[in-house]
C-alpha cells in the first residue's frame, strides 16, 4: 500500500528494554534494531525508503486514525475508523520472551473490516534481503547472517515481490495478532510467544512500575509519560540509558547534522539518576549508579563521555552511503566520535550525581570513595585545558565556561561533602580548586563591555548552557549577573516561537555546516532560570508551551523548527524528557528547589545513611540549615 514519508513527531515509541521501534500514525514500523538499541537496523525505511525495510499493518481501504497509549504503560494503541467498521491496533514489545518481539493485535469494535499486514524485512540497516522460507502453520522465517525473524499471523503470508502479504478480516468482538520475534539464526525451532498473555502481562509490567512515581504535582501525566519513556530507552541488561533509539534523524532536514544517539551519555546517566530518584525510583537509580560507576572505572584519565549499553568504549563513527537520509537529510551515520571528546563537564554532572545518590540513601559500593577522590585528583589537573564543550562541536578546543563552572562544581560538592563527613579527602586542595576556578570564569567568562556571562573565555558568543549556573549553585538565580545573561539569552538566542536555540550557527565556529531547530533542553533550562529569577508566571508559560510541542502521544525529539512546527533531531530524546522531569519537579510544590539558607530535612535510612524527605514529611525530623556553597562567585557574590 503506497504511504508517504511519515514527520518525526508520526512516530510512537515501543520497546521492551532491550530494543525499540518505531510506528507511525498510518500503522507503519519504519524502524527496528534487534536483539540491541544499538544492533543493525531491520526494518530502517525511517532513514531511508520502503526499500530498505518498514512493516505497514492498517486497514486495506482509507480509514481515519487517533492513537494513544493504553493508559500508563508503552502498549500503543491506534484506533481506525473506515466505511466499513472500526478496529483498535495494539502495538508493543513484551518486556520478557523469547527474544526482542513486536506484536501486532487488531480487535475489532464494530462492522467488519478488511486489514493488511505488508513486511519487508532489510537486515544491516536496509541492505540485506533475507532468505525467506514457509515453517509450519501460519508462520513465516526470515534469515540473513546472524539474524532470523519469525513472523506469526491469522493467516500464512504470500509474496509479493520482495515483501511478505498477509490479507485478513476482523468483525465486532474478534481478535486476530501478528507476532514478529527476532532470534539468532542458528536456532532451529520456532520461538513461541501467544500475543494476548504478552499483552496482559506487558500492561501489568508497566502499570505496576509506574505506580511507584511519587510525582503528584499539576503535570503528573507529562512527567509521567516521560519517565515511562525514559525507562524504555533503558537497557535492562546493564542499567545503562540511551540518549535515543534512532541515528542521524537531522537537526534541520537537508541538513548534515545527522548523529547515532543509541549509545549511553554520562552527562545523561548522571541526569536519569536525579531524575529516578526525585521521582521515587531508587531501583533504576541503583542500576544506573551501578552503570556509571562501571563505566567510569580503571583510569580517570581514561574517561569517555560516552560508551556503548554494555559499558564497552569503541563506538567507531562511519556513513552508510547506501541510505538517502531522512528526508534526504545525510550522511547517515553509525557510530559516534564524539566519543573520544574532552568534555569537562561530565566531572561535575558525575560527581554532583554520586553524591545526590549518597545523600538519598543508595547503599555506596566499596571502593566508591576512592573512586570519586580519583576523579577530583584527575580533575586538579585537568581542568585548565580546553575542550570541546557540552555540544561536542567538532572544531578545535577552546575554554568553555559551562565545562569550567561544571568542574568548579565537582571541587564545591566534594567540599560541602567532607563538611558534612561523607567524603573524606585534602579539602584544602579542593578549595583551592574551586577558588581558582571562580575566580578565572568572573575574569575570563564575564564580558563588562556586553554585561553578560558568555560561552567561550574572551569571545562575546552567547550559549544556552548558561541558563544553567544557578542550577549548579555558581550563583543564586536573582544574581543580577544571572539576570543579565538571561536577558541576552532571550534577546539573541530565542526565537520568534519562545524556544531557545544552543548557540548562533552557520559562522562554521563549532566546525559544521548549516543550520538548526531550537533545542527542546535549553527551552526547559530558560524555564528553570526564569523561576529562579522570580519570573515564575513567565516561566510556567514557557513550560505550558512546551508542553504543546510533545506529539500526540506525548513524546519530544531533540530539537524543534519554529518554521515549520516540526520536530527535528533523534526521536523520542532522553536529554528533552530529563529536562521536562526536571522543570516540572521545580515548577511544582512537591519538586521545589530550596536554595542556600533554606531549611532540608533529614531521616536516617537502614543502613545508617542519610536521605532528603520531602515537604509532606517536613514535621517529621530534624532541621538542618543549607549553608552557602564553601567557595566561588556564589560566596563572594554575597559578601
Amino acid at each position: 500500500m503506497p504511504r508517504s514519508a511519515a514527520s518525526i513527531e508520526d512516530h510512537a515509541l515501543i520497546g521492551d528494554m532491550r530494543s525499540a521501534a518505531l510506528v507511525t500514525r498510518d500503522g507503519c514500523v519504519d524502524w527496528l534494531c534487534s536483539p540491541r538499541f544499538d544492533s543493525p537496523a531491520a526494518l530502517a525505511a525511517l532513514v531511508g525508503d520502503e526499500g530498505n525495510g518498514q512493516w505497514v499493518l492498517a486497514p486495506a481501504t482509507p480509514a481515519v486514525a487517533t492513537r494513544s497509549y493504553a493508559g500508563d504503560t508503552m502498549v500503543a494503541s491506534t484506533v481506525w475508523s473506515c466505511a466499513t467498521g472500526v478496529v483498535r491496533v495494539l502495538d508493543f514489545m513484551p518486556p520478557s520472551g523469547p527474544g526482542p518481539a513486536i506484536c501486532r493485535i487488531v480487535e475489532g469494535l464494530s462492522g467488519r473490516v478488511e486489514m493488511r499486514s505488508e513486511l519487508s524485512v532489510r537486515f544491516d540497516y536496509g541492505r540485506t534481503v533475507p532468505w525467506v522460507r514457509r515453517v509450519n502453520g501460519a508462520t513465516t522465517k526470515l534469515t540473513a547472517g546472524p539474524d532470523t525473524l519469525w513472523l506469526t499471523g491469522p493467516l500464512r503470508a504470500r509474496g509479493v515481490g520482495r515483501t511478505s502479504v498477509t490479507d485478513f478480516a476482523v468483525s465486532a468482538g474478534e481478535r486476530a495478532s501478528m507476532v514478529l520475534v527476532w532470534t539468532s539464526s542458528q536456532q532451529m525451532t520456532r520461538p513461541t510467544l501467544d500475543a494476548e498473555a504478552a499483552l496482559a502481562s506487558t500492561l501489568r509490567y508497566w502499570e505496576v512500575w509506574i505506580s511507584a512515581c511519587t510525582y503528584d504535582g499539576p503535570w503528573r501525566a507529562a512527567v509521567v509519560r516521560s519517565l515511562l519513556t525514559l525507562k524504555a530507552l533503558t537497557f535492562a541488561e546493564t542499567g545503562g540509558i540511551v540518549a535515543a533509539p534512532t541515528t542521524s534523524l537531522p537537526e534541520a532536514v537537508g541538513g548534515t547534522r545527522n548523529w547515532d544517539y543509541r549509545y549511553c551519555w554520562l552527562r545523561d546517566a548522571a541526569l536519569t539518576l536525579r531524575a529516578f530518584l526525585e521521582c521515587g525510583f531508587v531501583e533504576e537509580a541503583y542500576g544506573w549508579r551501578e552503570w556509571l560507576v562501571r563505566a567510569v572505572g580503571g583510569r580517570p584519565a581514561d574517561i569517555q563521555i560516552a560508551y556503548t549499553l554494555d559499558g564497552a568504549r569503541r563506538m567507531p563513527e562511519h556513513e552508510l552511503a547506501h541510505l538517502a537520509g531522512y528526508g534526504r537529510s545525510r550522511p547517515v551515520r553509525i557510530g559516534n566520535a564524539a566519543a573520544e571528546q574532552s568534555q569537562l563537564d561530565v566531572y561535575g554532572e558525575v560527581l554532583g550525581a554520586l553524591a545526590l545518590a549518597r545523600r538519598m540513601g543508595l547503599p555506596q559500593p566499596a571502593g566508591l570513595g576512592s573512586l570519586q577522590r580519583l576523579l577530583l585528583d584527575h580533575l586538579a589537573g585537568a581542568w585548565r585545558a580546553p575542550d570541546e564543550g557540552i555540544w561536542e562541536v567538532r572544531s578545535p578546543r577552546r575554554h568553555f565556561v559551562h565545562s569550567k563552572v561544571l568542574a568548579w562544581s565537582a571541587f564545591d560538592g566534594a567540599l560541602r561533602a567532607a563538611e558534612a563527613g561523607e567524603m573524606r579527602g585534602p579539602t584544602r586542595r579542593w578549595a583551592a580548586n574551586a577558588e581558582a576556578i571562580a575566580s578565572e570564569v568572573q575574569r575570563n567568562g564575564w564580558d563588562p563591555a556586553r554585561g553578560t556571562f558568555t560561552a567561550v573565555y574572551g569571545t562575546p558568543e552567547l550559549d544556552a548552557s548558561l541558563l544553567l549556573l544557578p542550577k549548579v549553585g555558581f550563583l543564586p538565580g536573582d544574581d543580577p549577573r544571572v539576570l543579565a545573561t538571561i536577558r541576552a539569552i532571550e534577546a539573541e538566542l530565542v526565537d520568534d516561537a519562545g524556544l531557545v536555540h544552543r548557540y548562533r550557527t552557520g559562522d562554521g565556529a563549532d566546525g559544521l555546516e548549516g543550520g538548526e531547530g531550537a533545542f527542546l533542553a535549553c527551552s526547559f533550562w530558560l524555564v528553570d532560570a526564569l523561576g529562579g529569577a522570580g519570573r515564575t508566571g513567565e516561566a510556567a508559560d514557557l513550560f505550558e508551551r512546551l508542553l504543546g510541542l510533545r506529539n500526540d502521544v506525548g513524546l519530544l525529539a531533540e530539537e524543534h523548527d519554529p518554521a515549520s512546527g516540526h520536530q527535528l533531531g533523534n526521536f523520542p530524546q532522553a536529554f528533552s524528557h530529563l529536562a521536562l522531569v526536571s522543570s516540572a519537579l521545580a515548577l511544582s510544590d512537591q519538586g521545589e528547589r530550596r536554595g542556600p539558607g533554606d531549611t532540608v530535612h533529614l531521616s536516617a535510612t537502614s543502613d545508617g545513611s542519610l536521605a532528603l524527605q520531602g515537604r509532606e514529611e517536613e514535621r517529621r525530623g530534624d532541621s538542618v540549615p543549607l549553608r552557602e556553597p564553601i567557595l566561588g562567585l556564589c560566596h563572594t557574590c554575597r559578601r
